[in-house]
């Protein structure tokens, strides 16, 4: 049973989050054969106030538009 474990920022739509989830599952059944059945996608959000990248939030970084 192979379990995909994404961590991402909030912000995007359940349409794209659903989109995900079937590409992540497509890729793995095609890639190494597991059934579709058994493939687990785990999506983990996060506040953008509670991701850091290089010292600084997310939330401040997309505020100055450079992430």
């Amino acid at each position: 049973m192979p379990v995909i474990q994404v961590s991402l920022a909030k912000g995007r739509s359940p349409e794209q989050l659903q989109a995900l989830g079937e590409a992540l599952t497509a890729a793995v059944e095609g890639t190494i054969g597991a059934r579709r059945e058994t493939i687990r996608v785990v999506l983990t959000e996060y506040e953008p106030d509670h991701w850091f990248v290089g010292g600084e939030t997310l939330a401040d970084l997309r505020a100055a538009d450079t992430r």
